[in-house]
């Protein structure tokens, strides 16, 4: 079977925009994996300064990678449409908020891909490009996750031939019920 295309963020969100994949599969001080996330939302507000973000529904999926019989994670994405101007230091810098949010809600990185209470990676931000030993911009795997295409289908319809290609015979992230806390 021939490997599908590389697909590109299209100038709809990644010229201007940036974008967030949030997940989590073990519990924090706030509650679940759906509460964190609730619980994440304006503290997230506050550290992007933003007014407008675009909140994916939130995803139930199988982890990917890491020890065996970890659970499911809770996956979303966040979208800020017209974020400041990209620069090196300034995404080493929300790198950096994004990892104290993290710790805020109790991750401990110990092992890769392991259960997390939040992980938070920086999937773009505008057309910022950058291959640091800590940061690399785009985000190397999202357009290769279901955990970070289904969030972004629900936003954008550009990201649903890339998601049914991902999947390929898998189950696909089953998409939760909206709930007080999680407007969308």
């Amino acid at each position: 079977m021939e490997a599908p295309e590389k697909f590109v963020v299209g100038a709809s969100l990644a010229d201007q925009g940036l974008a967030i994949g949030l997940g989590a599969n073990l519990p924090s001080a706030a509650g679940g994996p759906i509460e964190t996330l609730i619980a994440l939302r304006p503290e997230l507000q506050v550290c992007l300064g933003a007014a407008e973000l675009r909140w994916s529904p939130l995803f139930r999926t199988a982890p990917v990678g890491g020890p065996p019989d970890q659970p499911d994670y809770i996956n979303a994405v966040v979208v800020l449409d017209q974020p400041p101007e990209p620069t090196p230091a300034a995404a080493m810098k929300l790198l950096r908020r994004l990892q104290a949010l993290e710790s805020q809600f109790g991750r401990v990185r110990q092992e890769r891909w392991g259960p997390r209470t939040l992980d938070l990676d920086l999937l773009w931000w505008g057309t910022l490009q950058l291959q640091g030993s800590e940061l690399q911009l785009p985000h190397p795997c999202w357009a290769e996750r279901a955990f970070v295409l289904a969030p972004l289908a629900a936003l954008d319809s550009s990201f649903e031939l890339p998601l049914r290609q991902v999947l390929a015979g898998q189950p696909p992230p089953l998409r939760l019920a909206s709930r007080a806390g999680w407007a969308e």
